[in-house]
C-alpha cells in the first residue's frame, strides 16, 4: 500500500514544491485548498491549474500519482477577520520580508482553522470504512509546506505550535496516532525549497517553467485581464521569492507588473530582479 499524505496546497511555492516533493517520493496525495476570502485568491486559480497540469502529464506515464484535488470554501469568514490579506483589510505592505509591519499579514488563526480541517480529512483516510463495522488503517501525513522564513512573522508556522496542535488532536480522537505531520522545509529557506523543486521536476519529468508559472507568491496580484494576473514584487513575500530564483539562476516565469498613473505594465525579470536586489542591498546596510 502507498504513502498516504494530505497537503495544505495554498497554490503558492513552497506548498507548490512540497507537491512535487510528495510525488517524487510515492506519496498518493489528497490535497486541499481554502477560500478564506483572501485578497490573492487567483492562488486558487494557479493551484487547480497546477494539479490539472501534473495529472495531464504524469497520468500518462505513472498512474499512481494522480493528485486529488479539492477547494473548501470559508464563506463569510473574511469579513471577520482583520488581516491586511483579506478582502476589505488594509492595503497590503511592501518592502523585505523581515520588517517588523510584515505582521499585518498575519491573518489570526489561519493556520489552526485550516489544520483542524486538514486533521479531520487525514484521520478520516486513515481509517476507511470497509463496511460491515469493518476499519482499514493506515498511517496518513499531514503535509504542511512552512519554512525557516515563515518563523519570525507567523506564530502558527513555528514547530511549538505544531506540537500544541498535534497534542490537542490526538486528545480528541480516536485513532489519530494514525496520522502525523510531515514538514520537511521547516528547516530551510525559500532557496533551498526551490531547489528541491528543480531536483523533483527532474525525477518527475515535469517542465519547471511549467510548474512554477502555474503558482502564485504575490499578496498583491494585479488583474490585467479576465484571464491574466500579474505577479507584483514589492510586497514581501514576492521579494522574498524573487530571492530565490536570484540564487538559484533562474528567471522566474510567471508574469511581473505594477500598476502606475495611466494604468498597468508589465515588467520583465531583468527589472524585477534589479529592484528586489535593491531591497535586498538596502536591508543589509
Amino acid at each position: 500500500m502507498r504513502k498516504q499524505a494530505v497537503l495544505s496546497l495554498s497554490g503558492g511555492m513552497d506548498s507548490s514544491t512540497l507537491l512535487l516533493h510528495l510525488l517524487a517520493n510515492d506519496y498518493e496525495v489528497t490535497a486541499l485548498g481554502f477560500d478564506y476570502g483572501q485578497k490573492h485568491k487567483v492562488e486558487l486559480e494557479r493551484a487547480t491549474s497546477l494539479v490539472e497540469y501534473i495529472n495531464d502529464t504524469m497520468f500518462r506515464t505513472k498512474q499512481d500519482n494522480y493528485v486529488k484535488h479539492q477547494i473548501i470554501k470559508l464563506d463569510g469568514l473574511s469579513k471577520l477577520l482583520n488581516s491586511a490579506l483579506v478582502e476589505g483589510g488594509k492595503d497590503v505592505p511592501e518592502g523585505h520580508y523581515e520588517q517588523d509591519n510584515m505582521k499585518e499579514t498575519v491573518v489570526p488563526n489561519r493556520n489552526k482553522i485550516f489544520s483542524s480541517l486538514i486533521q479531520a480529512v487525514a484521520l478520516s483516510l486513515a481509517t476507511r470504512d470497509l463496511g460491515d463495522g469493518q476499519l482499514e488503517k493506515r498511517d496518513v501525513a499531514i503535509a504542511l509546506g512552512i519554512h525557516a522564513g515563515d518563523h519570525a512573522i507567523y506564530p502558527d508556522c513555528r514547530q511549538e505550535f505544531r506540537d500544541a496542535d498535534m497534542e490537542a488532536f490526538r486528545m480528541g480522537n480516536w485513532d489519530s496516532e494514525l496520522v502525523s505531520f510531515y514538514t520537511p522545509y521547516l528547516d530551510t529557506d525559500k532557496f533551498g525549497i526551490l531547489k528541491d523543486g528543480e531536483e523533483c521536476c527532474k525525477q518527475l519529468g515535469l517542465d519547471f517553467n511549467e510548474v512554477y508559472a502555474r503558482t502564485n507568491t504575490s499578496y498583491k496580484p494585479i488583474k490585467l485581464s479576465d484571464t491574466i494576473w500579474l505577479s507584483d514584487f514589492k510586497s514581501a513575500a514576492s521579494v522574498e521569492r524573487v530571492e530565490a530564483f536570484i540564487k538559484l539562476g533562474r528567471p522566474d516565469p510567471v508574469l511581473y507588473g505594477e500598476v502606475i498613473e495611466d494604468g498597468i505594465r508589465t515588467v520583465k525579470w531583468e527589472e524585477v530582479k534589479a529592484a528586489v536586489q535593491a531591497v535586498l542591498d538596502s536591508h543589509t546596510k
